[in-house]
């Protein structure tokens, strides 16, 4: 036998780790609910599949979430306690305004990328940047209005070598 003739080895043969993050989601009728859920999937598929800390899986309708929390630690107090910027923010990304149904409104940062703003939901980076909260995820379903304030940052640019390598040159020296 030789070596062409065995089968490749496979060196992945471990689970990959995993990538649960800790959330508190807020449902529509402002319940939260504690939990571990992976954001790679969040948007994607209805109903999000959270898993609680007794480590029960519940199936949560995308139409009944009013936000998703990002947190570091389970606590009552999760919430930002600034729901609005006191000044221009200095985060790179379009400065926006939510507004849900019920009149409450909450700003943030979000990329400034508009094929992320057009997923099932939003994700925004909240003023309070010291609070509990990393970042927080809004279901288009939960939104009535979503406003841009302003760009913040520049636009990405190619660098100069690379422009100068596009200049076609005149003379040659």
């Amino acid at each position: 036998m030789t070596i062409r003739d065995r089968e490749p080895l496979n060196l992945k043969t471990r689970a990959p780790a995993s990538t649960h993050k800790k959330v508190i989601v807020v449902l529509a009728d402002k319940k939260p609910v504690r939990g571990y859920l992976n954001p790679g999937h969040l948007g994607q598929c209805d109903p999000i599949d959270l898993l609680t800390p007794d480590g029960e899986h519940v199936a949560v309708p995308l139409a009944r979430v009013r936000s998703v929390y990002f947190v570091r630690e389970f606590s009552d107090d999760f919430e930002p306690e600034r729901k609005v910027f006191l000044s221009r923010p200095k985060l790179d990304g379009l400065w926006v305004r939510l507004r849900f149904p019920d009149g409450d409104t909450l700003e943030g940062v979000v990329p400034n990328d508009l094929l992320s703003l057009l997923d099932n939901g939003v994700q925004i980076t909240p003023p309070d940047l010291n609070s509990a909260t990393d970042h927080i995820f809004v279901p288009r379903t939960a939104l009535s209005e979503l406003t841009v304030l302003g760009v913040v940052g520049i636009a990405r640019r190619r660098p100069a070598a690379a422009a100068a390598a596009a200049q076609p040159r005149l003379f040659n020296e």
